[in-house]
């Protein structure tokens, strides 16, 4: 078997992090906890828990860091973790789902292609709305760009059952957003 020849951009903070070095560990954090932050919030759907899930993770990955084998980024290794644990969380807890209309948001924001004139808040409020096994799907296929084959490989599904429930939650997401937004021109006009 050849050996890959990848090297992620952040190889020599990997390292140093593979050694216990807290400096490098700092820096690995600032440059992804965004992101995590956002994939597990986008998965669990309540920023406290999020935030756990996403310090969690770190600790972690950082616990485990022998196991990455810079086959590929570290980013993307990192994601599976934070994906993972808030796939957990959600089958250990069963969490209610709240989105808050005023939710800070730390990145920018993803949008969904196929709705024009869209408000992420009012996609933000609609993902609250639908069912949880459909906020996961839209989730990990729409904002954090897993294929069906790997979403059926993390949640145990099959892969025509991910691309069903995938065109059911886009259908019921799309419905709620323009529920939302018919509500909203409602109350202006």
């Amino acid at each position: 078997k050849r050996k890959s020849t990848y090297k992620d951009v952040h190889h020599e903070l990997i390292q140093k992090c593979r050694k216990g070095h807290q400096k490098s560990q700092m820096q690995i954090y600032k440059l992804y906890y965004k992101a995590m932050f956002n994939t597990s919030l986008r998965i669990i759907g309540n920023k406290t828990d999020a935030e756990d899930i996403m310090q969690d993770s770190f600790i972690s990955a950082f616990q485990k860091i022998s196991q990455y084998t810079e086959e590929g980024s570290f980013g993307g290794w990192l994601k599976r973790i934070v994906v993972n644990n808030s796939l957990d969380a959600l089958n250990k807890n069963k969490l209610e789902t709240e989105f808050n209309e005023h939710l800070e948001v730390v990145v920018e924001e993803p949008t969904i292609v196929s709705i024009d004139h869209v408000k992420i808040k009012d996609v933000k409020e609609a993902l609250g709305k639908i069912k949880e096994e459909y906020r996961v799907i839209i989730s990990l296929f729409l904002f954090e760009g897993y294929d069906h084959e790997e979403i059926s490989e993390i949640l145990g599904i099959s892969y025509n059952l991910s691309r069903t429930r995938y065109s059911r939650a886009r259908k019921k997401l799309i419905d709620e957003v323009n529920l939302i937004q018919k509500e909203r021109s409602f109350k202006w006009a």
